[in-house]
């Protein structure tokens, strides 16, 4: 017997090398689905089953990934606990399972297995997995670590047996049909031999015997879970304007002044090609009272910012001397800034983590001096493909600095769209706890669909804190 299956999450682990039992680095399972074959490669039993969210939510760049919203798990899934006892008599009945780098899948779901304390023999069944170093050598696909060829996706190992699109990739159904038709016909080519399949001499003669032509899906229907999830969405938000700010806030916004407090230079090395004169220039074009340098984890800038902002003032305060000028205007403060990738351990460089992108402005020029020892931390001691700090050193030097929240890589927004509302939450009160008063939620609007998400929690979350 041979039980193919796949499993849709709430996105990947921070650690691939982590242990099951560390529930806070493997994802949620949402979607699971299975398929129970014979040994000739018939289908006796195929299910699939959507899981309710419990004490978590479906992030939105998971949500882009396989179209399973929150919503729709919530009112068409079910318990986990059920259904992890509908798989453990599944895996009673197989020899083997089956799946595309199916140790992914194994992992989560004998971390969800862990999390509610049911046993299982998931981890004590032989596996065979349909993307190896074997089945990169048979399709070829440049690319590979050292030279190899890299291991095929399901989409590619798929074109490349049977000589056709596979396009319903991400949602697990789709995926099991196809793991396991390209599983079978691997089967009929004699890819996999009889020592993998613990089978008896005259087996492979047998499967090719019974299974003369190419394997066929076996023609299961798949509903698009990302249409259903728009449909549900649209009935709940029938009435929503799709804005998160009320009229008496617009009101405050419409009469305040903008100061832009985000900001990249040409000291923001392939992100940025603005001088900080023409930074300045643009501060005065739009009557901004101050304007914020915040370079991406350095301080070469602010020197020369800081003497534009002067060279401004000084200017401009010749000009008012004038009463013939007509473009007098008022004075900018300069503020200045850095952008740091705050990581877990900025010492650890046996793996890429570049962090979240948080803003720190600072106070006075004690502010500045904490930040200048911040960055010169991230460059001497953090470096690893970007420059790095971490929350110790954050606590070290916090006194004098104002935080904002950051764009869509910072630490709270981010785990909103990646990881889950509880973890950003989590993550915004330790700010607090650092910060109080000094830290700010930072709201940018670009017209993008994944800002609109995040803002709406990012608000929900600033009302509940009283965060600014």
């Amino acid at each position: 017997m041979y039980l193919v299956f796949d499993t849709e999450t709430t996105g990947l682990p921070k650690r691939w090398d982590a242990p099951i039992t560390d529930t806070e680095n493997w994802p949620r399972v949402v979607q699971i689905a299975w398929q129970l074959h014979d040994a000739m490669g018939e289908c006796l039993d195929h299910q699939e089953y959507l899981i309710q969210p419990d004490g978590f939510n479906i992030p939105y760049d998971a949500e882009q990934v396989h179209g399973i919203s929150t919503e729709l798990a919530e009112e068409k899934g079910y318990p986990l606990g059920e259904v992890l006892e509908k798989f453990n008599k599944c895996l009673l009945q197989t020899k083997f399972l089956v799946g595309q780098n199916v140790g992914f899948d194994i992992n989560v779901l004998g971390c969800e297995f862990f999390r509610i304390g049911l046993g299982t023999d998931l981890n004590d069944l032989p596996v065979l997995d349909t993307c190896t170093e074997h089945t990169a050598s048979l399709c070829q696909l440049p690319g590979g670590r050292g030279g190899k060829f890299k291991l095929p996706t399901l989409s590619e190992l798929y074109l490349h047996l049977f000589k056709e699109s596979f396009v319903e990739a991400h949602n697990a159904t789709a995926d099991v049909e196809a793991t396991a038709r390209c599983f079978f016909e691997l089967i009929r080519q004699r890819e996999f031999d009889l020592e993998e399949l613990q089978a008896n001499p005259d087996y492979l003669e047998d499967f090719e015997n019974y299974n003369p032509r190419t394997i066929e899906l076996v023609g299961i229907k798949h509903i698009s879970l990302k249409a259903a999830s728009e449909e549900i969405r649209k009935k709940q938000d029938q009435k929503e304007t799709g804005d998160d700010v009320d009229d008496s806030v617009m009101d405050l916004l419409n009469e305040a002044q903008f100061v832009h407090l985000h900001n990249h230079s040409q000291y923001s090395i392939l992100q940025s090609t603005m001088s900080t004169a023409d930074l300045v220039k643009a501060a005065a074009k739009y009557h901004m009272p101050a304007v914020a340098l915040s370079d991406h984890a350095n301080m070469m800038g602010a020197f020369h910012f800081v003497r534009e902002v002067e060279s401004f003032n000084r200017n401009l305060e010749k000009s008012n001397q004038d009463p013939s000028s007509e473009n007098q205007t008022q004075p900018i403060k300069a503020i200045v800034g850095c952008e740091f990738y705050v990581c877990e351990d900025h010492s650890d460089k046996t793996r890429k983590d570049y962090g979240h992108q948080v803003v720190f402005l600072a106070k006075n020029k004690n502010g500045y001096h904490n930040l200048s020892k911040m960055s010169s931390l991230a460059y001497t001691d953090g470096f690893y493909y970007v420059p790095r700090i971490d929350k110790g050193i954050v606590q070290r030097y916090k006194n004098d600095l104002i935080v904002l929240t950051g764009n869509l890589y910072g630490e709270v927004p981010s785990k909103i769209l990646n990881v889950g509302e509880k973890q950003a939450e989590e993550a915004l009160l330790w700010w607090q706890s650092i910060f109080g008063d000094d830290l700010y939620i930072e709201v940018m609007r670009h017209g993008q669909e994944d800002e609109r998400r995040a803002n709406k929690v990012l608000v929900e979350l600033a009302r509940k804190h009283d965060v600014k």
